[in-house]
């Protein structure tokens, strides 16, 4: 049993094959270039074996919306109901969707983005995933004591600037944004961050400032 479906597998592959592969495509260059034929070639499988998964290309590209949906928008909501003592510990829990792709994937969140640029649908998955993120960081402000409106606007700074960082292909060590963490830390909450909060969040993410830096 088991080589016929070794067998099986390799020669349709499977769904999360297909849908690694249309994101890899999507990445590189676009919508346009996530079609079934260059897909195949690129598995090295017959074309056929596409309808395994997917009753069309649409059927894909639905597929490709639901997993940037459940990767980017949820693995947001999530880290901003992490748990946290602290409003800043709460930031530092989403600051790590930015530099942890397993959390939040940048490039896949620019490809979005662009494929919005062409598809009134995309656009509109990309309002909503706009306005359910920002709610969520306007409520986690607002479990640590913020107003309302205060809360919003904090929301709404935090994911502009991120967003605008992705929009803008923007590149940075990882020396020069953790420098900057703090700072952007106490812009957002109007607190400093405390040492240990820092090096909490500095060793999730395998950095180690130099001594005397």
């Amino acid at each position: 049993m088991q080589p016929a479906d070794n067998h099986n597998t390799k020669w349709k592959g499977s769904r999360d094959a297909w849908l690694d592969a249309a994101f890899e495509l999507l990445l590189e260059s676009g919508v346009d270039s996530v079609r079934i034929l260059p897909l195949a070639k690129r598995l090295n499988l017959s074309r056929t074996s596409f309808y395994w998964f997917f009753k069309d290309r649409e059927a894909l590209l639905d597929a490709l919306i639901e997993r940037w949906r459940e990767k980017n928008t949820q693995g947001l909501v999530r880290q901003t109901e992490a748990y946290a003592e602290t409003i800043v510990e709460a930031i530092l829990n989403v600051f790590d969707c930015w530099l942890d792709p397993g959390l939040f994937d940048s490039q896949l969140e620019f490809a979005m983005r662009s494929w919005a640029l062409q598809s009134e649908g995309v656009a509109r998955e990309i309002d909503t995933a706009d306005e359910a993120r920002i709610e969520a960081l306007t409520r986690m402000f607002e479990r640590y004591g913020y107003e309302p409106l205060a809360a919003n606007v904090r929301g709404r700074t935090i994911y502009l600037t991120q967003i605008g960082y992705i929009s803008m292909k923007t590149q940075e060590a990882l020396e020069v944004r953790m420098r900057r963490i703090p700072a952007y830390v106490e812009i957002f909450t109007g607190q400093p961050p405390r040492p240990r909060e820092l090096q909490r969040f500095q060793a999730r993410h395998g950095y180690a400032p130099e001594k005397g830096g």
